[in-house]
């Protein structure tokens, strides 16, 4: 069956829920992952790569939850990599099945560089490995992806030896990834037209492209390689991921939706056919990157393309005059098409439960009994002390309540004393996992940092703080404050996240989320109650 000409539209494969939550300090646990899975679902993706099945425990559970829950028959394909190995395979599978539409993508490399370093395997060996797995992953589902690890950098005729083999042996779809992010847009497009016309039965498959951004010139890849035949994007939301991270899906996507007119020839339409080249709904764009950015504690950078705070702002006086008097001068695309909006005052203090239940669901924001329970003791908190609370905020404090970490220690008290004449101190009042509360004080160089000491006295925790950042929700004296702070310890990064209307509060919240993470990760190594007893100083 001819796979290729099935492809109606430019497949979107996400996988931030794989390759990007391998981004330094990104983790993310099981409800974090079924939380972005479901919101994937909502913004249209066409395959969610849920995770790396047999990569851990927690792993299997997010690919597992996110198969039965998210992969519905109306739903996206449901993928979970796998090395081309029986047991890693066997494991996608089983985590897989409860999919309406399953998938399982497996990996070998082909570059001499990785077979003799790596591998130490020799052509042939590789050749011989790749029929066999791809073989018996179709044995499991009828969706099998192949992809040859640094396909970029691979011999050409051995690669399209692989490629026809896996092809042969069922695969469905071929991936080819630029694994180190080495290539440039027209070595890129040059090596997709070359598989078109040199593998036999490239027809049976969908060509697919993986590729990093260590040169920043993943999306102009992509896009050169749709223009020579592949029809499937593996991308993540904010392009996070390994080292500079991946292609991302905004910009990969917002770019055939502003280019279509570009772009229709080389997938068969007209030049001024409207039909959109990705399934994506656009609107749900900026609230999918909000959320990913509040989950991971991965903050984007205000020039970002497309999501960035700065992406639709004109400080250019020349600038501001043209697009008050016509927005196509100097925008070339719609704020309100990725779902930014006008902030717009639809809640107050004496709002009920029902009119906030009901506004999350229009902003996608769809909670637990539970988790919506707490938001709402948190909305009226902040209702109180701030007259307008917008849709901004109301996102702000929802990610916050349903991205917390185990409260283990949970943060009773913090009170700051500081000035230009003032030595800065804080006292903070913890509670522990074993229910005792724990009272202490420092000094610090400021506010922030007499709390982070004091905190520190109390969770006996080593660890190195690589990150702060805090950024404003929304303009106004009032704005609720958004922490997001990155510790290190032994090599592993832990993130931590908070909003507030008070800095200092979610400054001091923020760090305790992270600490629990990394207090909850030790507890994985250590019997708990030796962990408490040496991390928790006792009254």
């Amino acid at each position: 069956m001819n796979q290729q000409s099935k492809s109606e539209h430019i497949i979107i494969f996400d996988t931030t829920l794989r390759d990007g939550e391998q981004c330094p300090g990104a983790t993310l646990n099981v409800e974090e992952k079924l939380i972005i899975a479901r919101q994937l679902a909502r913004l249209g993706v066409d395959v969610i790569e849920a995770g790396f099945a047999i990569a851990s425990p927690g792993d299997f559970e997010a690919v597992e939850k996110i198969a039965k829950t998210v992969g519905t028959p109306d739903g996206p394909v449901i993928c979970s990599l796998a090395r081309a190995i029986k047991a890693d395979i066997e494991a996608a599978a089983e985590a897989l099945k409860s999919a309406a539409k399953a998938r399982i993508h497996t990996f070998i490399s082909t570059s001499d560089i990785h077979l003799q370093y790596q591998l130490k395997k020799s052509r042939a060996q590789v050749l011989a490995i790749a029929k066999e797995m791809v073989a018996y992953a179709k044995s499991f589902v009828e969706d099998v992806e192949f992809s040859p690890m640094d396909a970029v950098r691979s011999d050409s005729e051995y690669l399209y030896q692989v490629l026809e083999a896996a092809i042969r042996a069922g695969a469905t779809t071929i991936n080819i990834p630029d694994t180190v992010g080495y290539t440039t847009p027209s070595e890129f497009g040059a090596l997709i037209a070359g598989i078109k016309n040199n593998v036999p039965n490239i027809e049976q498959a969908i060509i697919s492209v993986h590729g990093h951004n260590d040169l920043g010139l993943a999306v102009a890849n992509f896009l050169e390689a749709v223009k020579n035949g592949a029809r499937q994007l593996e991308c993540t939301i904010n392009g996070i991921g390994e080292r500079a991270g991946n292609a991302s899906l905004e910009e990969l996507v917002m770019a055939l939706h502003v280019r279509r007119q570009y772009f229709n020839p080389y997938l068969g339409r007209t030049v001024d056919s409207e039909e959109p080249l990705t399934k994506i709904d656009t609107r749900q764009i900026y609230k999918t990157s909000r959320l990913v950015s509040n989950l991971t504690g991965m903050l984007v950078q205000p020039n970002k393309a497309i999501v960035g705070a700065n992406a639709f702002a004109h400080e250019s006086g020349i600038h501001q005059d043209g697009v008050l008097k016509h927005k196509l001068t100097y925008e070339i695309m719609d704020a309100e098409s990725i779902g930014l909006t006008d902030n717009q005052i639809v809640l107050g203090k004496h709002s009920g439960r029902n009119a906030f239940r009901t506004r999350l669901k229009e902003l996608g924001l769809e909670l637990l009994e539970a988790d919506l329970n707490k938001a709402f003791v948190r909305f009226k908190e902040v209702a109180d002390k701030k007259k307008e609370i917008t849709d901004w905020d109301l996102e702000a404090l929802v990610n916050d309540e349903i991205q917390q970490a185990p409260e283990l220690f949970r943060l009773e008290v913090v009170q700051v004393s500081c000035g230009n004449k003032a030595h800065p101190t804080a006292t903070v009042v913890l509670r522990t996992p074993n229910g005792k509360e724990l009272t202490d004080a420092a000094i610090g160089t400021g506010p922030v940092d007499a709390v982070y000491k004091a905190i520190n006295r109390v969770v006996d925790v080593p660890n190195e703080l690589i990150e702060f950042s805090v950024q404003s929700v929304t303009a106004g004296i009032d704005a609720i404050g958004e922490v997001t702070i990155r510790l290190r310890y032994q090599e592993r990064v832990f993130s931590g996240h908070s909003a507030n209307t008070d800095i200092i509060v979610a400054s001091a919240q923020a760090y305790v989320n992270a600490l629990n993470r990394l207090y909850a990760s030790l507890q994985k190594i250590q019997p708990s109650s030796q962990t408490e007893s040496e991390l928790a100083r006792k009254c």
